[in-house]
């Protein structure tokens, strides 16, 4: 139960990931936001597996590991932001999927998150307190807290999705309200990737 109140705490609690949700499910709609938190629970897995392994590890001491995947997650940062920018209220018609692809809204979830190491370090740190020796296998304790974790962050994101997503349809109906709306996203994409990028481990 502790863990999984930590981990409510920590998927309500303002970061990178859930603004993401939050900017795509205003600006794109409710189905958007849902695919894309698919895509960040999916990265989860990832890193989940990765801790259960050891290879965390790797980013924790190596720094140009560690680096070369910060650049590239911010390098995507911006070019979620450069899209956001560009954009123009008449391309919001329809708003939702029409926009993208389902598997491309899926794939923006996925790389938003496999490309920050500060998760895989997170996770390193985080769910080994809540695994017990005398259990049995760690791998396998590590795993199912991973499997927990991933369902909260789930439920709670998928909330963020459909609320911020009541907003967007809203917002559909404003031309000058989307083109805000865009540099917002923009500007906070920008903030994000200048997050990742001067980060330390």
């Amino acid at each position: 139960m502790a863990f999984i109140l930590v981990s409510a705490f920590l998927g309500i609690a303002p970061g990178p990931d859930n603004i993401f949700v939050l900017m795509q499910s205003a600006m794109h709609g409710k189905k958007s936001g849902v695919l894309v938190t698919l895509g960040l629970c999916s990265g989860l897995i990832v890193h989940t597996v990765i801790v259960a392994f050891g290879v965390a590890a790797i980013f924790q001491t190596s720094v140009l590991a560690f680096n070369l995947l910060k650049i590239v997650g911010a390098g995507y940062l911006l070019y979620l932001a450069w899209l956001a920018f560009k954009a123009r209220p008449d391309k919001l018609e329809g708003h939702g999927s029409n926009l993208r692809s389902d598997a491309a809204l899926y794939r923006r979830g996925v790389i938003m998150n496999i490309t920050n190491p500060k998760v895989s370090i997170f996770f390193l740190a985080f769910l080994p307190q809540f695994a017990e020796p005398e259990l049995g296998s760690l791998t396998m304790q590590i795993f199912m807290l991973g499997a927990v974790f991933i369902a909260v962050t789930l439920v709670i994101f998928s909330a963020i999705a459909f609320l911020a997503g009541t907003l967007g349809t809203w917002l559909n109906h404003s031309p000058k309200a989307q083109l805000y709306l865009n540099r917002i996203a923009g500007t906070v994409f920008c903030v994000l990737a200048l997050k990742l990028a001067t980060t330390n481990k």
